[in-house]
């Protein structure tokens, strides 16, 4: 059953909540909400069974979940609160599970001393480039300009060009054409994971790391995984099941139980 809560900023939040354990909150990327996530669901479900509480939850501006000042500002700050806030549900603290640009969100999450206790990385994009405020910067002027459409094209100007074909014959575009504006809170954390070493910028990240991705993946995420493994000592690269961005969900929960259930474990001793 959807539960709701209001973060420190106001907004409000839906989520559903799975078992009892050590905690773990799914950080979806840009686009995603629950009603057309059934994967991200499935995988909590089965997680939960494992001896975790899992959560997933409406990103602000999405599905259930509302801005408390509309929708024009909705950024990363807005995006840390609300995990904050869903940690507090799960006790004070979680691990997170980031999909996407939710990996750089979750990752600016620890950088900000946010009580995370772990980090699974699904295909994070963020092997340094240097050009990612530019792109960015194009996606906020569109938004900022009204052109909604324009700036989910931009968005996702570099994914195989079918994902946009296909978006375009689905009956919910005209609502993934309004929730553009919650990329705004993507573009932030990716901007800020292109914006230095990332040595120093994750310098304090420092809990247990998982760089996952699929067997059948891009090139540039195999890239991205060697510079967050370089970057966080100790992280470590797993291949899963998986294509086209997405997993398997009975492999997934039985690898994030594992590695939740382990750090938990691992920081009681500490």
């Amino acid at each position: 059953m959807t539960e709701y809560l209001t973060t420190a900023l106001g907004d409000r939040v839906a989520f559903d909540r799975y078992g009892d354990g050590p905690g773990l909150i799914f950080v979806a990327g840009a686009g995603p909400f629950r009603a057309i996530d059934p994967i991200t669901t499935e995988t909590a479900e089965l997680a939960a069974k494992q001896g975790l509480a899992t959560v997933v939850y409406d990103r602000i501006g999405r599905g259930e979940s509302t801005a408390a000042d509309g929708v024009d500002g909705i950024g990363l700050d807005r995006e840390l609160a609300a995990l904050r806030a869903l940690m507090d549900v799960l006790g004070g603290s979680a691990a997170l599970c980031g999909h996407s640009s939710g990996c750089s969100i979750s990752l600016a999450a620890a950088a900000q001393g946010l009580p995370v206790t772990a980090l699974a990385l699904w295909e994070a994009p963020i092997a340094p480039v240097g050009t990612v405020a530019e792109w960015i910067g194009e996606v906020e002027r569109r938004m900022d300009a009204g052109d909604l459409d324009g700036a989910l094209a931009h968005y996702m100007k570099d994914m195989p060009p079918i994902w946009l074909e296909e978006a375009r014959k689905d009956p919910m575009y005209p609502q993934h054409v309004a929730m553009v504006v919650s990329y705004r809170a993507d573009g932030e954390s990716l901007v800020w994971a292109d914006s230095g070493p990332q040595a120093e910028l994750f310098a304090d990240v420092r809990v247990p790391v998982e760089y996952l991705l699929g067997v059948e993946t891009f090139d540039e995420m195999h890239a991205a995984a060697a510079s967050v493994l370089a970057a966080i000592p100790g992280s470590v690269k797993k291949e899963m099941p998986g294509a086209f961005h997405s997993w398997e969900p009975a492999p997934m929960a039985a690898e994030l139980a594992t590695f939740v259930r382990t750090a938990a474990e691992a920081a009681r001793r500490d």
